[in-house]
């Protein structure tokens, strides 16, 4: 079983010894906005909509507990839980990875000249994305949280730790290498806290968690009345190239999901980016580390929420492939959807959401369109900039996540970019990733088995002329640039 806690919704896929889907069950949850640039999540509804699919997929697909042989916990990343150890309830609500609150602790870090040290040590930039400012905040801002970390009585962790707190009933206060390296507190050459930053953030390390491989006996869990190992965590992101079988350094995988996430595995030596990517571990496995490239693009299919939600000019996220393919031609508008700054390669916390390019005949079917595009486009930048930073030539690109369904998205990718495009059957590769993390760990599978089980369902070649591919990446950098530096950075 893996659970797949995601951003906007919890969900419990089951797979069977072949690495086949027997069921899937997923409950959204409330996404919280309590001031502009803010984003928050109960931790609570986290916990009891993840246990209610976990009851659930096990309930509905009429499977016995006692055939469940391990679990796998995989997590949206960064998103800040500090709890009571004693009661167990978080102090706040869980800041999201998306929020902005903590542009200004992030401006202080770069003025005490904690840059450099924090990019060779973790493999981060400073941004408010990670975990460490977030925590910071809750701590000058939830009173009396500062004395009650200092006298050991508060935990901190990513969504990760939170589950397997209450999943191990508040046993066992761990996470993995994986996640513990997106805080912008772990140092991946050492594996270890680094304590110049707790000190300069006056984090205790008594909140932190254990830091583990990715494939680890993290403890049990209780379904039903039968105990289950739960025998793996990764980060989301790194789950998925897990997942899509990207073990050999310089194979690369793009998930379209609420953010879209690029990584590139570059092996068991750290490699620093000049071009404005992240160094982040991929996972713990057989005592080895393995690393990998990143770049983060915020907003992907948050987007084509918005299209449903904010704008309600689709019904549902599926909707979009039909409106947007009503447009035959390109128009010239773009959405640059910078709603929570950009990521790479541009890393702008001040940058902010537009739509260039609206005439009289532009009708939502262009906006649509655009704001699919934005996704391929963004994508495009980051995998432009790998290839210059690594001098690796990506020849094909692995996808997935929900975007990737989506035909005419798949296809306008394979055509910015010019190069193949695959997809796989099992596009739950995050999903998958954790359960082969979890297998793994009890001698279920092999890496072997993994790449015999793992299947394309659909290649995208590129068709576009080169020249309009220019033109239209021309437009896209130029609506880039309009968008940057949006807001003052003492707003």
């Amino acid at each position: 079983m893996a659970l797949d806690q995601g951003t906007s919704s919890s969900r419990a896929v089951l797979f069977d010894s072949k690495g086949k889907i027997k069921g899937l069950e997923q409950r959204e949850f409330r996404q919280i906005y309590p001031h502009s640039g803010w984003v928050e999540h109960d931790p609570l509804e986290i916990l009891s909509t993840q246990l209610e699919v976990m009851h659930n997929v096990v309930s509905k697909n009429k499977i016995k507990p006692d055939s469940i042989v391990a679990i796998g916990i995989t997590n949206q990343r960064e998103t800040t839980v500090i709890w009571n150890r004693k009661t167990g309830q978080p102090v706040y609500n869980a800041i999201v990875w998306q929020d902005k609150r903590t542009i200004g602790i992030c401006e202080k870090l770069k003025s005490m000249g904690l840059g450099a040290h924090i990019n060779k040590t973790t493999g981060l930039l400073i941004d408010s994305y990670f975990s460490a400012t977030k925590i910071r905040w809750i701590l000058d801002n939830v009173s009396g949280t500062q004395s009650m970390a200092e006298k050991g009585e508060l935990a901190f962790g990513t969504i990760d730790s939170w589950l397997l707190w209450n999943l191990t009933e508040k046993k066992i206060h761990a996470t993995d290498y994986s996640n513990a390296s997106r805080t912008m507190l772990f140092d991946i050459n050492k594996l270890r806290w680094d304590n110049k930053l707790l000190k300069a953030l006056e984090i205790p390390i008594s909140m932190m968690p254990s830091a583990q491989p990715s494939s680890y006996s993290f403890g049990e869990s209780n379904i039903l009345g039968h105990k289950i190992p739960i025998t793996a965590m990764a980060g989301d992101q790194q789950a998925a190239l897990f997942g899509q079988a990207c073990f050999e350094q310089g194979m690369v995988k793009n998930t379209y999901g609420t953010g879209c996430f690029m990584l590139l595995n570059i092996g068991s030596k750290i490699k620093y980016s000049k071009k404005g990517l992240l160094t982040t571990i991929a996972w713990g496995l057989d005592g080895k580390v393995e690393y990998a490239m990143e770049g983060s693009v915020f907003i992907a299919g948050a987007a084509v929420q918005w299209l449903r939600d904010g704008l309600k000019i689709i019904d549902k996220s599926e909707d979009s492939e039909y409106f947007a393919s009503k447009v035959k031609d390109y128009s010239g508008v773009y959405v640059v959807p910078a709603f929570a700054g950009l990521g790479a390669p541009y890393w702008d916390m001040y940058a902010r959401g537009a739509i260039f390019g609206l005439t009289r005949d532009t009708g939502k079917e262009h906006i649509i369109k655009a704001t699919l595009e934005s996704m391929a486009y963004q994508t495009s930048d980051v995998l432009t900039a790998m290839q210059e930073d690594t001098g690796i030539k990506i020849s094909s690109l692995n996808v997935d996540g929900g975007a990737s369904s989506n035909n005419l998205l798949m296809q306008f990718q394979s055509d910015i970019l010019n190069i193949t495009i695959e997809r796989p059957e099992v596009v739950e590769s995050t999903a998958i990733g954790a359960a082969y993390l979890a297998g793994i760990e009890i001698g279920l599978w092999t890496k072997k088995d993994i790449l015999k089980f793992r299947k394309i369902q659909k290649r995208f070649e590129p068709k576009m002329n080169e020249l309009l591919r220019k033109k239209l990446i021309k437009g896209w950098k130029k609506s880039i640039e309009r968008t940057k530096s949006w807001i003052d950075n003492n707003e």
